[in-house]
């Protein structure tokens, strides 16, 4: 077995997705306390390993189809560098760490996981097809990833936090379908679901979904009750950083068309990297600091 081809089938690269996890531990400025530091880091683990398990998956049922597509032919399982013996183990150890990790942490964190993992499972057999649904699942599964992180504190989750993740992981996803609809060749199966959009659509919804994140996100900022519990009046000064990080993704989508994957933009592009830990060095400065 390929120990390169076995990395690029867990695909490590995607697990900073698996940050949202800490978020609510974040908003609530209790990531300075050690145990819970501990708690919510073993909870990424977990779904760090549930999300390889769901590629593994993923990869498998769509192995005869990668292998007509330019790109994704050189998967581990389409091109035959890697058994489906091997990704099955891989994928059963993986899934016996994670499912031990969340029932040890706690109960309520072990269903959420049971519940993104056959979420995604029925995203690979058929909801990928479906416009709208798999841009819905794929937001759905960064709300997860948010709930069992409150869980795991024991932070009770703001609206404001469930509806902002839920808005930035539908750009997310939308900017991503607008790459493939832009890339699709007549010579290479398409993602069936693309049928169901155009360019015209998808950036009237991004449109759409953009401005309604930033002013949530304004309002976030602005309530009583957010600027009582962190003591500061300034928050609104980090929505700056929002609206640039914003539209900077979305230059990226649009203008340039290099979104085809939200993590390699953001893995890759130094601008976007800058904004967002300028977002969280000020935000975490009056949180932790103020």
């Amino acid at each position: 077995m390929s120990a390169r081809a076995a990395i690029q089938l867990l695909r490590p690269e995607q697990w900073i997705k698996n940050v949202f996890v800490l978020l609510p531990a974040f908003f609530a400025a209790r990531l300075n306390e050690a145990e819970l530091l501990w708690q919510v880091s073993l909870a990424y683990v977990a779904f760090c390993a549930a999300s390889s398990v769901v590629y593994i998956f993923n990869d498998w049922a769509d192995r005869e189809r990668d292998r007509l597509h330019p790109v994704k032919k050189n998967r581990p399982l389409a091109s035959g560098q890697l058994s489906i013996r091997a990704a099955a183990l891989m994928g059963a150890s993986l899934l016996g760490v994670a499912l031990l990790l969340a029932g040890w942490l706690k109960e309520e964190f072990l269903y959420i996981l049971l519940a993104y993992i056959g979420m995604n499972i029925a995203y690979s057999l058929h909801l990928k097809n479906i416009a709208i649904i798999d841009v819905g699942i794929i937001a759905l599964g960064f709300l997860l990833r948010v709930l069992a992180g409150g869980f795991v504190a024991d932070v009770p989750l703001s609206h404001w936090l469930i509806v902002m993740t839920f808005l930035l992981a539908m750009i997310l996803g939308l900017s991503k379908r607008r790459t493939e609809f832009v890339l699709q060749s007549p010579n290479s199966p398409t993602r069936p679901s693309l049928q169901g959009y155009n360019l015209a659509f998808i950036d009237q919804a991004m449109t759409l979904m953009t401005a309604v994140t930033i002013v949530a996100y304004l309002m976030y900022t602005l309530s009583e009750e957010v600027i009582q519990r962190i003591g500061s009046r300034q928050l609104y000064l980090t929505s700056f950083f929002v609206i640039i990080g914003i539209l900077r993704y979305l230059q990226l989508a649009i203008v340039f068309q290099a979104t085809d994957s939200p993590t390699k933009v953001l893995l890759s592009d130094r601008f976007l990297q800058v904004v967002i830990l300028a977002w969280v060095t000020s935000f975490g400065y009056l949180l932790y600091a103020t």
